[in-house]
């Protein structure tokens, strides 16, 4: 019986309550929380609250509990999701997806890390694929040496999002692995907030047994750690260690990993250069007491200390023959030594997981069509204080895989209606298409202006608000600014956020100077050379122009007047440098292209309370990560169609005295169930199969 919305009792899978609405979501999350059970089903979804503790749940012991078991056979776990993605790409022959979501500290990766360890255990290959799997549980720790730090909201926030590819034959044995990495926060290794940390790895590089080689003294020596209050901690020497083994369990070679280090320093080097000049608008120099750096970032990347020197403090450009150069001032200098710091970070990063992709790439073929299971870790929905260009690009990807959840769980509920042969044509959800619409549109939306004015020399950040001011007045998403700041607010799915734009355009440029990147390509260091030869792609990855026996395994040195001449070729043919907006855009629509060819399944994570204390459930905060998360509107579209779904043995057990004698003999049957309710004027219901 499917009746238009009552008990309520403390279950597995919220959905098979007979009536499902925001607080009985909450209140039953609560329970459970108070009692350390962490996961909940509501329908096929799992929720999982962060216990922000350890629990003894996660033993081999608990692995085998869910091995080829349906679903909801035991317990809520992560690994039942696990298991039913495996089994379900097994029985289908089709791909799979993991679709993990949550704020900062609800435990996004750690749960994607459960998952990925379930998989390769339920897919054991036997001694053959025994290194390849252990290679692929090692990806994690490395990943999140250099894309996690330490935030107010989680002491170990991923500041990147990823999407892990594992491959299998058709027999479920596991030949490979992709990631990939979606917006590193680059923006982190020059500045962060109060109370927030650099990346883990920076820290980590101060116990290596090589720091003297280069010129690693104490954290304290270096301002880009010492921005904030740096507390230390007690186990970074047993996370390097953990990352050493990871770079060599993987596969990268002592002389990589040397050189990855040599790039870290010459990063914190850069953050202890100074500039002076006699007026903020006056030439800038390096200051006399920090010059002594320039030749330590030099010697470390390999590169001719007096070009070095030059790129930071002026650029030159030819015009008809004539090279003119333009001195930069204070603020100037610093701007292009930052950009340098980034820029080696962010391709160094990409390097890591190109390596990464190549080692884990299946190395024989297969005799029949491969399948996959994705697993994405992605950020979750952020709304600041303040809020830039990154809270902009991470907010749209939120936005966008909203909408790839919506759509699917309005799928399912229609194929439960279908299976019922109960009428839905009367459940709706809300569509976020024209909020999409409006970043998405060419070339008339957010993005596409954001791209105009950034190739536009003379644009400013106020400048581009104004142009979304004109162009987007009296759209239903866009609320301009109420005076002449340069911030716009965007009325999301989860609630409005105020953007400021102060930073917007130069951090969609993301430029490095051409002087600066010339003379890192001319690096002695193979790494430096190989990773600023290399490319941009148009989804933002690195593409390092490897010959397919180098992608194989053979990374030796290539030919480098091969690599000007592809340089030159990709200069001709891209004039304008794509932007981060783009690359973010093209990726984007790429990863819903993938998921899209997938059979998903959900795993939301909600964190308990802000003060990251275990066994503190604060209804406020959850309630407000079930609106961010979708489950509020998973609960609408329920309740806006038929939300108490009684089976009818259910139905008569518990109704029956409402048209039935006590002593009376009545069937669990629709006829029963129409007579209880024509006694008592019910209408608004369907009966199912």
């Amino acid at each position: 019986v499917f009746l238009g919305g009552c008990a309520m009792a403390a279950t597995d899978d919220l959905a098979l309550l007979s009536n499902l609405d925001e607080a009985t979501l909450l209140a039953n999350l609560r329970e459970r929380y108070g009692k350390d059970i962490i996961y909940t089903y509501v329908g096929d979804i799992l929720v999982a609250v962060n216990p922000l503790k350890q629990l003894p749940i996660y033993s081999p012991v608990h692995q085998a509990i869910y091995r080829q078991k349906a679903l909801k056979a035991e317990k809520p776990h992560v690994f039942a999701i696990a298991d039913s993605a495996y089994f379900n790409m097994m029985a289908s022959k089709k791909s799979q997806c993991c679709v993990i979501s949550g704020e900062s500290g609800a435990g996004k990766t750690e749960s994607a890390k459960y998952v990925i360890k379930q998989i390769i255990t339920l897919c054991h290959s036997g001694d053959s694929g025994e290194a390849l799997e252990r290679k692929i549980l090692q990806v994690n720790p490395l990943l999140e040496a250099f894309g996690n730090a330490q935030t107010v909201m989680n002491d170990n926030s991923s500041r990147f999002g990823k999407y892990t590819q594992l491959k299998f034959d058709p027999n479920g044995r596991v030949l490979g692995a992709e990631i990939s990495e979606y917006l590193l926060e680059k923006s982190r290794v020059v500045g962060q907030n109060e109370g927030e940390q650099n990346f883990h790895v920076f820290y980590y590089i101060f116990e290596s047994d090589h720091k003297a080689e280069h010129n690693l003294t104490q954290i304290a020596d270096f301002e880009y750690l010492t921005q904030t209050a740096y507390s230390g901690k007690a186990d970074n020497r047993a996370q390097y260690q953990e990352l050493v083994a990871a770079f060599h369990e993987i596969g990268f070679s002592k002389e990589e990993q040397s050189m990855a280090h040599a790039i870290l320093a010459a990063v914190l080097f850069c953050g202890n250069l100074h500039f002076e000049a006699g007026t903020e608008h006056d030439p800038a120099s390096i200051s006399s007491d920090t010059v002594k750096h320039i030749g330590t970032v030099a010697k470390l990347l390999q590169v001719d200390q007096a070009e070095l020197h030059h790129g930071l403090i002026y650029s030159e450009t030819l015009t008809r023959g004539e090279t003119i150069r333009r001195n930069y001032n204070i603020s100037q200098a610093y701007d292009a030594r930052d950009a340098l710091a980034k820029a080696l970070y962010g391709r160094l990063f990409g390097w890591i997981v190109n390596i990464i992709n190549q080692l884990l790439a299946p190395k024989v073929q297969s005799q029949g069509k491969l399948t996959e299971i994705g697993i994405l870790d992605i950020f979750g929905f952020e709304n600041f204080t303040s809020n830039s260009f990154e809270q902009m690009c991470i907010n749209l990807a939120n936005e966008q895989l909203q909408n790839f959840f919506n759509q699917h769980i309005f799928r399912w509920e229609l194929e439960e209606y279908a299976r019922e042969g109960v009428d839905g044509s009367n459940i709706k959800y809300v569509d976020n298409g024209p909020l999409l619409s409006l970043f998405f549109d060419k070339p008339a939306g957010i993005l596409s202006y954001l791209d105009e004015e950034s190739h536009f020399p003379q644009a400013t950040d106020a400048s581009l608000v104004e142009k979304f001011g004109r162009n987007f007045k009296g759209h239903e998403n866009f609320v301009p600014a109420q005076n002449n700041d340069s911030v716009f607010t965007i009325a999301h799915y989860a609630g409005r956020v105020t953007y400021t734009a102060m930073g917007f355009l130069e951090k969609n440029r993301d430029s490095l100077a051409p002087d600066i990147v010339g003379c890192l390509q001319g690096s002695s260091l193979r790494l430096v050379e190989e990773v600023f030869l290399g490319q941009m792609t148009s989804t933002g990855g690195l593409s390092l122009f490897r010959r397919p026996q180098e992608a194989a395994g053979t990374r030796g040195r290539r030919d480098k007047k091969e690599q000007q001449e592809n340089m030159a070729t990709m200069s001709r043919t891209n004039k304008k440098p794509i932007t981060v907006g783009a690359q973010f855009r093209n990726s984007l629509f790429l990863l819903v292209e993938k998921m899209t060819a997938c059979s998903p399944h959900f795993i939301r994570c909600l964190k308990p309370n802000m003060h990251k204390a275990p066994n503190q459930f604060e209804d406020d905060f959850v309630m407000v990560q079930l609106r961010y998360t979708g489950m509020l509107e998973t609960t609408r579209i329920r309740r806006e169609g038929y939300s108490i779904r009684l089976k009818y043995e259910e139905f008569v057990r518990t109704y029956r005295d409402l048209a039935f004698h006590p002593s009376a003999q009545v069937e669990g049957n629709p006829a029963s169930s129409m007579k209880i309710l024509e006694r008592v004027g019910v209408t608004n219901c369907l009966f199912g199969r």
